[in-house]
């Protein structure tokens, strides 16, 4: 059976206090009311289990403490994006700075700019941390808000008032390129299912360091099923690689257990290796050879930009952050 649920009116009622005393308190305005009244009132509260609309308490004040992390929705995650490695351990990560820094997280799935614009309009968000979106996208952005941003993962040429947030997408790219060169690798494949942005700056460091003409460029279909017919068709194709680089650790491990289940041998037979270094790298049998960024110095960055972009510290910039490659056993590695 359910309780009759306290309200503001009982609390006050029971402590011959006003019940904009009781509100005050509840969302903290505490300056003019006495601190014994404070106690009494917080401590009836615990007693009593009242259980404030947080949204309202935020909503109230001036300043929310909330911050937005918004994932762009796209097709290639079949509706599963949450699910994905990458933006799991992202927003762990970011979770964790945010929550350190004293604020709330909020977070929204969408692929349309207009619901990131209401999104952050309508729970009076205090900066919003943007994934997986590309330039026109940003651009909108900036014109329609004026809420500091930072871009944590996707395409931006031109960062003013926004922080743009990035990885060295070509080192990490060069970095394989040239593993691959020095491990005698003579022919190597990379796989992605587009060529531009910033799957497009991984390959051209790939094929800069392992050598034009050597370093082909393979794009798949984003949705899985389709992806596994496309590697069934080009199965002699795939076959004629010694190496093979995946712009990101999900393909590399899809494209490795393909490769096994018909027969190729890994590493011996062709080497793999992925960017990110998700958890998923050291689940995987073989364990994946991948390029490693890291995610707590990222979100601990984005939660530091946002802070200086609201106080006009900065008008906007661009934030290049290195990568590393590890080395595992996908590539002949521990």
């Amino acid at each position: 059976m359910n309780q009759k649920r306290t309200r503001i009116v009982d609390i006050a009622e029971e402590l011959g206090v006003s019940t904009a005393t009781v509100s005050n308190v509840i969302h903290g305005k505490t300056k003019k009311i006495s601190a014994e009244t404070v106690r009494r009132v917080q401590e009836l509260l615990e007693k009593r289990e009242y259980i404030p609309s947080m949204a309202g308490i935020l909503l109230a004040q001036n300043d929310s403490r909330i911050i937005g992390i918004v994932v762009n929705d796209h097709e290639k995650y079949e509706g599963k994006v949450l699910e994905d490695t990458f933006i799991a351990s992202s927003l762990n990560a970011l979770s964790a700075e945010i929550e350190q820094a004293g604020y709330f997280m909020m977070v929204k799935v969408t692929k349309d700019c207009g619901e990131i614009v209401k999104f952050a309009s309508m729970w009076n968000l205090e900066g919003l941390v943007v994934i997986g979106f590309c330039d026109h996208d940003y651009k909108k952005l900036r014109d329609a808000m004026h809420i500091p941003f930072v871009v944590y993962d996707g395409y931006l040429e031109e960062p003013a008032r926004i922080c743009n947030l990035v990885i060295d997408n070509y080192d990490g790219g060069r970095q394989v390129g040239s593993y691959f060169r020095q491990k005698g690798h003579k022919k190597a494949l990379c796989i992605s299912d587009n060529a531009i942005c910033v799957d497009l700056e991984r390959y051209q460091g790939f094929r800069d360091a392992f050598g034009e003409g050597h370093a082909d460029f393979m794009q798949v279909p984003m949705a899985k099923k389709e992806r596994r017919r496309f590697y069934e068709e080009h199965l002699e194709k795939l076959k004629s690689y010694q190496a093979f680089f995946a712009v990101s650790d999900f393909y590399a491990a899809e494209l490795m257990q393909f490769l096994m289940e018909q027969g190729v041998r890994v590493p011996e037979e062709a080497a793999v290796a992925g960017f990110d270094d998700c958890p998923l790298c050291e689940l995987v049998s073989p364990t994946l050879t991948t390029v490693k960024q890291d995610g707590k110095q990222r979100a601990k960055l984005a939660v530091s930009m946002l802070k200086k972009l609201k106080e006009g510290e900065t008008e906007g910039t661009t934030v290049r952050l290195p990568v590393t490659l590890v080395e595992r056993q996908s590539t002949g590695g521990r």
